[in-house]
Formats: structure tokens, C-alpha cells, sequence
């Protein structure tokens, strides 16, 4: 495929009033060894892209200025060594950033084939996800078949995709969400139980659920008076990982619990 010398890509400008988003035209990269150049016909929006754009989130050493942390099209161009894929070939890849532009560097290790059924422009919104998932809860937090499963913001482009992939995997899973409707959702997704933080406690909640014994891994996004919570909720050698705290990052623990109970806290990065 002949690549064109440059391309349009989504730039950043940022002043008094606050980040503005405007179109730029930059060099075409080249994929260099173990990489893939994807023409990119969707990508997706993550929490770490808008505060990259808000300048809190800047990319690691190495990786583009033009935000866009995961995408989806069709393999434009190959690296030395990458023979597992074919220009033309359609795929979504987890990027260390460049993914708001007409062509985007991904690592083979780091991209999925577009799965049947789904888009290209949707397949954009499937690897940060996934892949924060998949890391958080079983690379990190080890979840084992038969064990029970507590994520929080259900309703969340994290917790859809943590409800459907664990409850497809086997596991009872349980949630929390803010309204009715967004409980109904998550039960549609396949939650066992999904639990209204306005007006139930999912400590009281989880223990009622599992006669007293608690979720063997929690995955929470919420921080602050949450992780003790969390600690509480837990089953004896259970897991709790945190991927954001929404509610403060600076809480007092009570290791005690932790000890006696032999639990675990976790943590993971993607980006670099």
C-alpha cells in the first residue's frame, strides 16, 4: 500500500479556557520493528484520553502527542519481523496514544483480530477495555473458576465489559450502579445482582449474597471510604485492585483486616 507522506491527525491546544481539540496535519509514521501501521476507522474514548487532553495524563517517553489510546481499521503497513498479520488484515490494538488520526503505530503484542460481528468503527471502543479488565482481574487479582466477582460502576464502558466477560467465563457476578434503570442494565449484561450504592449498601449486600463469606476479587474504580469498604466485603484470601480513585486516592486502611484475612491490594499500568 502506498502511504501518503502526511496525514490528518487531532491536535491539542490548551489556554485560560481551558483544552481545545483541532485537526492538524502531521508526518505519516512508519512501523518500525514488531510494529503495525492500522488505517484507522474508529477509536475510542477512555477516561485516561480526556485527562491526557486536560494535560494530567502525558504520554510516555516515546509514544505521540495525538491522543487515542486504543483503535480499529485495517493493517496499512508491517514492521520487520511481523508476519502474523497481512496488509488489509482488519484489527484493533491497545496504543501508547496516536489513535485520533487517519494512521496509527500499534506492537503486535498489543493487538486482537476485529471480532465477527462487530465493526470496524466499533471494534475502536474494544481493547483499553478489555484489556484493562482481563489484566486487572486475571493477570493481577488471579480470579480462579467458582469464585465470585464485585465490580463497581457497572453501568461503566469498564463495568459492562467486566459483567459480560466474567459472567461468560462462569463466575456469579455482582455490581453496583446508581439508578433502577442503570441496575436493569447491568442485569441485562448478565449481573446476578447488581446493587443500587444510592440506597443499598454493598457491603451488607455481598455478605447477605454469599452467606457471610464475601467476593473473592473486586475490581473498583472508586477509591477514597470505598477501599476499606471493599476490604470488608472481601472474602477470606480475597483480591481487591484498583484502577482509579474517583473519591481520593489518599485513605486510611486498617491493615489488620488485611492481615487477618490474608487479603491482597493490587494495582496494574497499560500505557506504558
Amino acid at each position: 500500500m502506498s502511504l501518503p507522506s502526511r496525514m490528518s491527525a487531532v491536535a491539542v491546544e490548551r489556554g485560560e479556557g481551558g483544552a481545545r481539540l483541532y485537526l492538524d496535519t502531521i508526518e505519516t509514521p512508519r512501523p518500525g520493528p514488531g510494529q503495525i501501521l492500522i488505517k484507522v476507522a474508529g477509536a475510542g474514548i477512555n477516561r485516561a484520553d480526556l485527562l491526557q487532553v486536560q494535560g494530567h495524563h502525558p504520554p510516555p517517553k516515546g509514544a505521540p502527542d495525538t491522543p487515542g489510546l486504543e483503535a480499529a481499521g485495517t493493517v496499512a503497513a508491517l514492521g520487520q519481523g511481523v508476519s502474523a498479520w497481512k496488509e488489509g488484515d482488519p484489527i484493533c490494538a491497545l496504543l501508547p496514544g496516536g489513535g485520533y488520526a487517519e494512521y496509527a503505530l500499534a506492537s503486535t503484542a498489543c493487538v486482537l483480530p476485529v471480532p465477527k460481528g462487530v465493526s470496524l468503527v466499533d471494534a475502536g471502543g474494544i481493547p483499553e477495555v478489555y484489556f484493562t479488565v482481563w489484566s486487572n482481574v486475571m493477570d493481577q487479582a488471579r480470579l480462579k473458576p467458582g469464585e465470585t466477582f464485585l465490580v463497581h460502576g457497572g453501568s461503566s464502558g469498564i463495568g459492562t465489559a467486566a459483567i459480560q466477560l466474567m459472567k461468560a467465563r462462569g463466575h456469579r457476578v455482582f455490581t453496583t450502579s446508581g439508578s433502577p434503570e442503570k441496575c436493569a442494565a447491568c442485569h441485562a449484561l448478565g449481573a446476578d445482582r447488581a446493587i443500587n450504592y444510592r440506597n443499598e449498601d454493598f457491603v451488607v449486600i455481598v455478605k447477605e449474597e454469599t452467606r457471610g463469606a464475601g467476593v473473592d476479587v473486586i475490581l473498583d474504580m472508586v477509591g477514597g471510604d470505598y477501599v476499606m469498604r471493599n476490604l470488608t466485603a472481601l472474602a477470606r484470601l480475597g483480591r481487591l485492585v484498583n484502577i482509579a480513585y474517583q473519591k481520593g486516592a489518599k485513605v486510611e486502611v486498617d491493615f489488620r483486616l488485611v492481615q487477618a484475612r490474608l487479603l491482597m491490594l493490587g494495582a496494574t499500568g497499560l500505557r506504558g
